[in-house]
């Protein structure tokens, strides 16, 4: 079984959303091909030359990466055509991860996905301790045989709006400690997030500005009109990709130059936007599915795919339920690991509409 349910809201359980097990449509499931149309990297460029496929390409994957030629699996195609879609014959066993090498964290996680190279990860929530489930810490790690640890957040408590300290050290959740990597604030309505990495405050600039902090990402997630019955709307907006597949630093002088005031002005030089996959509404479980080729297994209204306008069957970064409080979060270049991490983070908060 390869799709799972979107939403699970109050108002629209049904059999299908209420049932842990996978619905067992009968989508098929071809991986894409290999030859690719278009250059993907040309999607989340901007400015300067057009990519040079020499140098994109050949940045070589981490030691043992497998590559989707390898492994047609790690990305296929949302299969949820009406009608036409045909049994597939046996079922479909859970794609092995790649094999990563992570020889220093801070680099790894702030570091693009190798192209071509899906980062298969498994996000934990953990609910113990005094504060009864307020302030959980989520973990990250790699979805592999190793379970490499690499991040961790925490919503901070005496914070008037929704704000993550995101570090790269398990045990210490600091704001000062050397192990800070990034954070993730919210808006007072907590429908909107910004995504800085570790850098100063603009306060706190260096005469060449050097030292400030870089906005990685912003997330907006959209007043839902159908109210608690239909799935949310998210746009991502990340900072574009030069013509060396490297991330063009965003280091907004104030909060009218950052991610969020340029997409709201629509000056989009140097920033992508981005959307979560529109999930398609399913008759027979009487809810709304997408397509995970068996990477999510509980419907939930957190599970979401993100992807680019231009190109709906690349997904840049998808994420979704598997058990209680355990997710799987999977991402693609030009993502890094805190922001795709950041991300996921952002679709827990709790004022967020149809939780």
């Amino acid at each position: 079984s390869t799709q799972c349910c979107v939403t699970m809201c109050p108002t629209s359980l049904t059999a299908a959303t209420s049932s842990d097990e996978e619905d067992d449509s009968d989508a098929s499931t071809k991986p894409i091909r290999s030859e690719k149309k278009k250059n993907t990297a040309s999607l989340f460029q901007t400015g300067g030359d057009p990519p040079k496929e020499k140098k994109c390409k050949k940045k070589a994957p981490p030691k043992g990466a497998e590559s989707e030629e390898d492994t047609p699996e790690t990305l296929q195609k949302n299969s949820n055509k009406k009608g036409k879609a045909k049994k597939s014959k046996k079922k479909e066993e859970r794609p092995p991860s790649p094999v990563i090498e992570v020889d220093n964290l801070e680099e790894f996680v702030l570091q693009p996905a190798p192209q071509g190279v899906t980062i298969k990860c498994r996000v934990t929530r953990d609910k113990r301790g005094m504060d009864r489930g307020l302030y959980p810490t989520y973990y990250l790690h790699l979805d592999n045989d190793k379970k490499v640890f690499l991040l961790a957040g925490r919503k901070r408590k005496k914070s008037k709006t929704s704000n993550y300290l995101i570090s790269i050290d398990p045990t210490d959740l600091s704001r000062v400690g050397e192990n800070f990597i990034g954070k993730l604030r919210s808006n007072l309505m907590g429908t909107r997030f910004t995504v800085f990495d570790n850098g100063a405050n603009p306060d706190r600039a260096n005469a060449d500005w050097s030292n400030v902090r870089q906005e990685l990402s912003a997330v907006v997630y959209e007043t839902n009109v159908l109210g608690f019955k239909g799935p949310r709307k998210m746009t991502v907006i990340i900072p574009g990709m030069n013509a060396d597949c490297e991330r063009v630093p965003i280091r907004p002088r104030n909060d009218n130059d950052g991610l969020l005031m340029r997409w709201q002005n629509r000056n989009m030089d140097n920033v992508i936007e981005l959307h979560n996959k529109a999930p398609v509404w399913n008759d027979e479980t009487q809810s709304y599915v997408l397509n995970f080729h068996g990477r999510v297994t509980h419907a939930s209204v957190k599970n979401f795919q993100i992807v680019h306008s231009s190109d709906p069957d690349y997904i840049v970064m998808q994420f979704g339920r598997v058990a209680d409080d355990a997710f799987t979060m999977d991402y693609n270049y030009p993502l890094c690991a805190v922001q795709a991490f950041a991300i996921a983070l952002s679709s827990f908060d709790g004022k967020l509409a149809c939780e």
